[in-house]
């Protein structure tokens, strides 16, 4: 079985990243899942505070949640044309200490998507992103890119995807990161 972290970079409760997260999860291939990963409650990245009190709690159990996987799928919303200041800050959280960041970043499998409002998606975004993944060591995955443009026309009120196109690029999306993934294991 092929695991996979996902992880929203919205904190916002009707985020539709969040809510497309949620649709992967329901639309993983066979022999793949698809385990939230939140950054909710990870305060702001401060040496002094990971001097005097170490690794917070949530930065801990995202942590373990990624050592555990064998890949990674970051649902980036874009802000100002460029990546989510919480999403980022959490990352940086992540490559603490230095020592962790072979063990958890080093080659491993990552693809980013993502949802917005606007009618480019998070283009600009997950180009954002290539510098930090490949600062930390990552193997990204190019062979599929998906850009979720207009998302408040493709979601209902309750945050289902209700899109069947949407949904099926979805599909193909993970099925060929999940291969991916798969590929580059052992």
């Amino acid at each position: 079985m092929v695991s996979i972290l996902g992880v929203s970079g919205s904190l916002r409760r009707g985020s539709y990243n969040s809510a497309l997260l949620r649709a992967a999860q329901a639309s993983m291939p066979d022999g793949a899942e698809l385990v939230a990963g939140t950054i909710a409650g990870i305060p702001l990245y401060n040496a002094d505070d990971e001097v005097e009190t170490g690794i917070p709690p949530a930065v801990q159990v995202l942590k373990r949640q990624l050592a555990q996987a064998d890949g990674l799928i970051l649902f980036t919303p874009e802000y100002n044309n460029s990546i989510p200041g919480v999403l980022k800050n959490a990352i940086d959280w992540l490559s603490r200490p230095a020592s962790d960041i072979g063990p958890l970043f080093g080659g491993r499998p990552v693809a980013f998507l993502g949802a917005s409002m606007g009618g480019f998606g998070t283009v600009l975004a997950q180009e954002a992103w290539l510098p930090v993944l490949r600062t930390l060591g990552t193997r990204p995955w190019f062979e599929g890119r998906m850009l979720v443009s207009r998302a408040q026309n493709l979601f209902d009120e309750a945050g289902e995807l209700s899109d069947p196109a949407t949904r099926d690029r979805l599909r193909g999306f993970l099925a060929g990161f999940s291969a991916f993934v798969a590929s580059q294991a052992g």
